[in-house]
């Protein structure tokens, strides 16, 4: 009896029960075309039409086996799923409860017919030589950190506390110190003809990044990969990473999935913000999903940040991370700024970080970082102060500008005839101030200034050199040249008051962002802020905040020390996959399960389980979420119409709100 080829295919279907291979037979004339990695269409019986989907591999079955369906097409010739590519989404979606296709969805960018034309008539790239200045610097520059080289080479697992300033290139540009250091290490890996992918949160650190390699890489070497893009130019720096020329890919949270050849490198900077969370579906960190790549194609792996995270401080206790301190250190001059006596106890901007602005704004620009944008985020009632409500949607009500009506903020409904519920008063008064209003204050108290702007409404990147007042949101700060003279964080304690768990890390990551920001010697003043966070931030001791935050999570068993999973749903759902889940792992422990709680029509359930039972958890939990999807299928003609699927789960939540 003769064999017969089979192509086993994963289906792109967001449905969970799809989330396996299929056998299909690979037909006569197709059998040439038919490779691990291409794209396919094949038919779905359950559905009754055809389908896209990746042939992932082959399997060998007799002519008497069950009857198999057959591939309906090739779409392309190019292999875009190559096996490593696979494996990593499998695994990733496995450690989150997903689905493979839905991570595929985000690393694999749609086919654009144009652009992979043009790729396949175009010559192959050529391997990247790099000339021995640019070696040279590279190998100055990682020589700066304790033990880097060494690490780098063994493909070890790092940790990097970057070093606050800026540094100036050859075109003028000032970028962070930071990007001049991972941009070093991915040419050092680059010349040892390897790949390297550098994972940033936003375009400003990208442009940064890109700056350094475009004075110091090889031209045509550097891979732009992010979602910003055209939809032609993603998947042509897509199918470039596939190339077998090593390259340096450089993008946010979808590029730590890029296939790029022999990969060295894969460098994630600024772990803690949270545009490295993915939202959709299965939600997977880049940071998690680059742990798990790490382990698969041994390469280098480096977490770098003018903070530390206290998931990263975790694998550090552990031994499988390891630091590499900066050979000098080198710490911005912060000042915990506070009222005096004799001030107001409610003055926004304290008499001596108020001097300090003045003295600095005689010939540097001077940074104000702000913890939120607009004109006046929040209103209270003038009588007795309760936060002003929308009559409609009861959303918070907020000012655009000085003299406005107040508009919400959710639904955008103007509230002339607002009264208060509590009081029946009528009149408002400004519970905070935005970037907006504070660029207005400020404005009024250094006449003759020039104040700029910069928040998600108005993007600014950088500014000369000249005397200038910066109002920036958390985040949104612009570089300046040289530095600034002086840098203010104000609303400090407001930002700590936030019921978050990892509000503490957030705003020591954003003030240190911000305080990196400032020409040497330049003073740093926080506002109105004491404690931990405020001493770790003076004296530039970020990791010894996030070993403490870990030490003090541990007896309340909160993560990172342990995972947590959300189920939501009806409430017969969850507590069947409650069930299931006890069954299925029952080493979980009597106090892993909180709730389940009332939430959004249904009720919902966390789960806390170590790390060790990750596998188990999240097999079970799949399990569950399978199940109830087979019970919600599309019914049959005449017959009554099954319940739909409501069982939601999600794995490590970026946020647990106390």
């Amino acid at each position: 009896m003769s064999a017969r080829l089979v192509a086993r295919v994963l289906i792109d279907s967001p449905l969970p029960q799809l989330d396996r291979l299929f056998d299909y037979e690979i037909p006569p004339e197709l059998a040439d075309q038919a490779v691990p990695g291409v794209r396919v269409t094949v038919p779905l019986r359950s559905m009754g039409r055809m389908v896209e989907g990746y042939l992932v591999e082959y399997a060998q079955t007799d002519d008497g086996d069950r009857p198999l369906s057959e591939v309906d097409s090739i779409v392309s010739d190019v292999r875009v799923l190559p096996t490593s590519l696979y494996q990593l989404a499998r695994r990733v979606a496995d450690r989150a409860a997903g689905s493979a296709s839905d991570v595929l969805r985000l690393a694999i960018p749609k086919r654009m017919v144009r652009a992979e034309r043009a790729w396949l008539a175009s010559p192959p790239p050529e391997r990247p030589v790099i000339d021995d200045g640019a070696r040279a610097w590279a190998a100055d520059v990682v020589s700066s950190f304790r033990q880097l080289d060494e690490a780098l080479r063994a493909f070890r697992r790092i940790a990097l506390d970057a070093p606050p300033g800026l540094q100036q290139l050859a075109d003028g540009a000032y970028v962070g110190e930071w990007a001049v250091t991972l941009a070093a290490c991915a040419i050092d890996t680059l010349a040892r003809g390897c790949s390297a992918v550098i994972v940033v949160p936003d375009h400003r650190d990208r442009m940064q990044v890109e700056a350094v390699l475009r004075e110091r890489a090889p031209q045509f070497s550097v891979v732009r990969h992010d979602a910003s893009q055209s939809s032609p130019a993603r998947y042509g720096a897509y199918l470039r990473a596939l190339a077998d020329a090593p390259c340096i890919v450089i993008g946010n949270r979808s590029a730590v999935y890029a296939p790029v050849s022999n990969p060295g490198l894969l460098a994630v900077w600024d772990d803690g913000d949270s545009l490295l969370q993915e939202p959709l579906s299965p939600g997977i960190h880049a940071r998690d999903a680059a742990l798990v790549r790490q382990e698969i194609d041994g390469c280098a792996l480096v977490f770098s940040g003018h903070t530390r995270t206290t998931d990263v401080e975790r694998l550090v206790s552990l031994g499988w991370v390891i630091e590499t301190p900066a050979v000098r250190k080198v710490s911005p001059r912060v000042i915990l700024s506070a009222t005096r006596e004799g001030e107001s106890r409610g003055a926004r901007v304290p008499s001596a970080a108020f001097a300090a602005a003045r003295e600095a704004l005689a010939d540097r620009p001077v940074l104000v970082q702000v913890a939120r944008p607009g004109y006046a985020p929040v209103l209270v009632c003038a009588e007795c102060r309760s936060p002003a409500r929308c009559a409609d949607c009861a959303g918070p009500l907020h000012a655009a500008r000085a003299g406005a009506a107040p508009t919400c903020t959710w639904c955008g409904r103007g509230a002339r005839a607002w009264a208060c519920p509590e009081c029946s008063a009528t009149s408002f008064r400004m519970a905070s101030s935005g970037s907006e209003r504070t660029a207005d204050e400020l404005g009024r108290a250094f006449a003759g200034t020039r104040v700029i702007v910069s928040d998600g409404d108005h993007l600014v990147t950088h500014v000369d050199a000249v005397p200038a007042l910066v109002v920036a949101t958390r985040g949104a700060e612009p570089i300046a040249a040289g530095g600034y003279g002086a840098v203010i964080l104000l609303d400090g304690d407001k930002m700590l008051l936030a019921e978050d768990l990892r509000i503490g890390e957030a705003c020591l990551r954003w003030w240190s962002n911000a305080a990196a920001l400032a020409a040497p010697g330049a003073p740093v003043h926080l506002v109105g802020v004491t404690g931990t966070v405020a001493r770790a931030l003076a004296t530039w001791t970020q990791p010894t905040y996030a070993r403490a935050e870990l030490a003090d999570r541990a007896p309340l068993r909160m993560p990172p020390v342990v995972r947590v999973a959300a189920l939501e749903g009806d409430r017969k759902d969850v507590d069947a996959a409650l069930m299931a889940l006890r069954e299925a792992v029952p080493r979980l422990g009597t106090d892993a399960v909180l709730g389940p709680v009332p939430a959004g029509g249904g009720v919902r359930a966390l789960v806390r389980f170590e790390y060790a039972l990750g596998s188990a958890v999240t097999s079970s939990l799949r399990a569950s979420v399978i199940e109830r999807a087979m019970k919600a299928r599309k019914p049959v003609k005449g017959r009554a119409a099954r319940p739909t699927n409501t069982l939601k789960v999600r794995v490590d939540l970026p946020d647990l709100d106390l």
